[in-house]
């Protein structure tokens, strides 16, 4: 199976990690994140991965050269320019095929081959794994009816009231049709790619999972990874789970 990861982001979010490291490479434990992505998906049976680099590209292909994953052919496409989450894909070759995109900053335990599989057993062009956070919005918020100018009436009132919105994960899957609206040569982002999709009436689909999973690019997320990372060693050294 095929896999693009995108690792050209500069990870302002994650600053001041992020100005000396890609964000890929800012490490949870022993490891990199993208080491722990690339180690993932070998073990899923992605054979075949695509990293699209930019920002300190040359750091990330010393690191993965240095660590190769037994049984995975990776390769890199460089972005001169920044072409976004999506823009990438015009430069890589060969997508003729399903595959996997992904963020290079997701640590999840999400089933890579069943994702995949969903996607093509449901026949659809995109597919976006999803999770459930919870937004807490931190006012009082007001419900108001408006009865004419200048005449409002408050019907209703919630004290900091919680949202639970599903999210994307930042993992996808695609068919080689859904690359045909990505214009060439221009940044285009994932937001843009689901909405011209949607707006062709091509079919899009959710991968609901709600298992572990974290967003790095996050910096409360990224200080959850290393205690997760703490954790698990401990349970490993225990016998308790495997390595």
């Amino acid at each position: 199976m095929r896999a693009v990861i995108f690792a050209g982001g500069r990870g302002t979010r994650l600053a001041p990690f992020t100005q000396v490291l890609p964000k890929p490479l800012v490490p949870i434990g022993e490891r990199s994140i993208l080491d722990l992505i690339l180690r993932q998906l070998g073990e899923n049976g992605f054979d075949e991965i695509t990293l699209c680099v930019g920002y300190l590209a040359h750091l990330i292909r010393a690191v993965c050269d240095a660590s190769p994953i037994p049984d995975v052919r990776l390769d890199y496409v460089h972005e001169e320019t920044p072409l976004g989450t999506a823009g990438p894909l015009t430069l890589v070759p060969g997508l003729d095929e399903t595959f996997l995109a992904m963020n290079g900053d997701i640590l999840t335990t999400v089933d890579y081959r069943d994702l995949v599989e969903t996607h093509v057993r449901n026949g659809n062009v995109f597919t976006i794994a999803t999770h459930e956070r919870t937004s807490k919005i931190d006012y009082g918020v007001l419900h108001v009816e408006a009865r004419k100018p200048g005449d409002s009436r408050i019907v209703g009132f919630e004290e900091k009231p919680t949202e639970r919105l599903n999210v994307s994960m930042g993992i996808y899957v695609l068919d080689p049709r859904a690359i045909e609206y990505v214009p060439r040569d221009r940044p285009f982002d994932i937001p843009d790619l689901v909405l011209a999709l949607l707006a062709a009436g091509e079919p899009v689909g959710a991968y609901p999972y709600t298992g572990f999973w974290l967003d790095l690019g996050r910096h409360e997320d990224y200080e959850a990874a290393v205690s997760w990372e703490k954790d698990r060693h401990l349970l490993v050294r225990e016998g308790l789970i495997p390595a």
